[in-house]
This record gives structure tokens, sequence and C-alpha cells, in this order.
């Protein structure tokens, strides 16, 4: 169950850090809204996962989760760059993910 509670922590950090970008410096109520509540969600989630799965491992592993999300959905929704070595370094934090999740 722990590592279901850090992947719905590193999606809840994707949903927040898109949040961020229709929140418009947080001046849009609704977007904002969103975006707090997935924060808090992302963070409990957080909690909950390191109680079983060592802090550094857990850490890392929801920071990948976030980064390489939200690199993937701003290709996506705000067609940013997909140039090769943007994609290598997301396959690179994949396999550290992969590796971690395999050494806990």
């Amino acid at each position: 169950m722990p590592w279901i509670w850090l992947t719905l922590a590193g999606l809840l950090e994707v949903a927040w850090a898109i949040g961020l970008k229709y929140t418009e410096g947080v001046t849009r109520l609704w977007p904002s809204v969103f975006t707090g509540i997935a924060m808090v969600g992302s963070v409990y989630f957080l909690a909950l996962a390191v109680r079983s799965i060592p802090i550094g491992t857990a850490y890392a592993v929801w920071t990948g989760i976030g980064a390489v999300g939200v690199a993937i959905l701003g290709i996506i929704l705000f067609g940013e760059s997909r140039d090769i070595a943007r994609l290598a370094s997301m396959a690179l934090i994949i396999a550290g993910i992969t590796g971690l999740k395999l050494s806990s």
C-alpha cells in the first residue's frame, strides 16, 4: 500500500504543478482551489508513504514522478520542446525511479 500512496502523491504533484499554470498567479478562484487541494493531498499521501518507505527513496520517487509527469504534460498541453535531450533526460529519471523501487 505505501507504494500506491506514493504514486498517488506523485500524480497529485503533477496535478498541482500543472494547476499553477491555470491559476494565472493565483488570480483565478477555481483553478487556485483545485491546485491547493492537490498540494495538500500530495503531501498527505507522501506522509502516509514515508511511514514505510525510506524518506530518501520516497522523496526522490515523488519528485521524479512530478518532474516527468509535468514535463510530459508540458509537451502535450503547452507545446513545450520534444527534443531528444529532454526526452532522454526524462528516461533517465524514470530509470532512477525504477532503480529506487527495485532496491527498496
